[in-house]
């Protein structure tokens, strides 16, 4: 039997219902997993998301035909069953599950397993195709405790303060920046300030009901305010520009999960990292895996050096690298070396 889902120059492909997922070339029908901008793109047809989702997609692509399912909610399209199920990614974020008489497919689109008090937690859906992102698939990496991140996002600032200076957290506009708001809340004393470029997402966020620390917009603060000891949110493309000269004397860290290696932090000239991420580690993504059921593994989004071989050996599956266009919102270096030690697979 052919494959239920195929890979073509537009996207991922079920003939049997007749749509894409996360189309990235103009479509009549795609199922978007959520809004970031290797997933979402303008100009298709019909876009069928979730309905925690849909306000995202609707911020980040305008106005548009949008189609909506709650989780779980079962949908026929052609000779296929269609049902939408949590990533853990970031808010309304969804895996696609398709499945096709006694045959199941799984697609995760970007996913992870930490809590995140901004999204529904991961669902496992059991399948036989499993189609995983892989863009942290080397053992090195292992994700600490948000909670304890954000206490030494914390403690720097107190020390910045000390020091006379601002606390500038680089952060993804979408998911990321929230994800750190909603952990602050209750914990960070006065109102953390945001660039201009996080405004809506936030906004779309409380929106949703998501409890998040209060914010106020730089832009909004008259030009003789002293940002000394001031903890501010800032997309990775304020780095170096024009808009951090107001900060006079300041200090620059990043939350990213390629902040695990210190030689990123190093070559992004900042004072500190903070390994926060919106995407499985190794370890959950063997562990989620393995929870699948799956028979037959597709790895995309990511370097599979790593993750095909041990699949293969260690847990006696079919696995294949599937070359989708899917870049890394969380603008990713090249995996190091060192990053690629089999040895320490956990």
């Amino acid at each position: 039997m052919a494959d239920l889902i195929v890979l073509t120059d537009r996207g991922l492909y079920c003939e049997a219902g007749d749509f894409f997922i996360d189309a990235w070339r103009p479509v009549h029908r795609t199922f978007v997993t959520h809004g970031h901008s290797d997933h979402a793109h303008a100009g298709m047809g019909e876009y069928w998301c979730t309905r925690a989702g849909e306000d995202i997609l609707r911020w980040r692509l305008g106005a548009q035909d949008f189609r909506v399912l709650d989780y779980g909610e079962v949908r026929r399209f052609g000779g296929v069953k269609v049902s939408l199920h949590p990533a853990g990614h970031v808010l309304g974020s969804a895996q696609v599950r398709v499945e096709r008489d006694d045959e199941v497919w799984v697609f995760t689109g970007d996913f992870k397993r930490q809590p995140d008090p901004t999204c529904a937690p991961f669902e496992v859906v059991r399948c036989d195709v499993f189609i995983c992102e892989a863009t942290f698939a080397f053992p090195v990496y292992a994700w600490p405790d948000t909670r304890d991140e954000v206490t030494r996002i914390l403690q720097w600032r107190e020390q910045c303060e000390a020091q006379g200076k601002a606390a500038l957290v680089y952060a993804y506009s979408l998911g990321k920046a929230q994800r750190i708001l909603a952990e602050l809340n209750g914990r960070v004393n006065g109102t953390v300030l945001l660039h201009g470029a996080m405004a809506r997402g936030v906004e779309v966020y409380r929106s949703a009901g998501i409890d998040m620390a209060s914010t106020e917009l730089v832009a909004d603060l008259p030009a003789s305010t002293d940002y000394a000891g001031r903890l501010i949110l800032a997309p990775p493309s304020a780095q170096n520009s024009a808009w951090t000269r107001r900060f006079r004397s300041f200090e620059q860290g990043l939350a990213s999960g390629w902040m695990q290696l210190r030689g990123n932090r190093r070559r992004r000239n900042l004072q500190r990292g903070f390994v926060i991420s919106d995407h499985a580690d190794w370890g959950a993504l063997i562990t989620t895996i393995r929870d699948s059921g799956a028979r037959r593994v597709l790895a995309t989004h990511g370097n599979t050096d790593a993750l095909i071989p041990y699949l293969e050996s260690e847990l006696g599956l079919v696995a294949e690298r599937l070359r989708t266009e899917y870049g890394d919102e969380e603008d990713a270096p090249d995996a190091p070396e060192d990053a690629r030690d089999p040895g320490a697979i956990p």
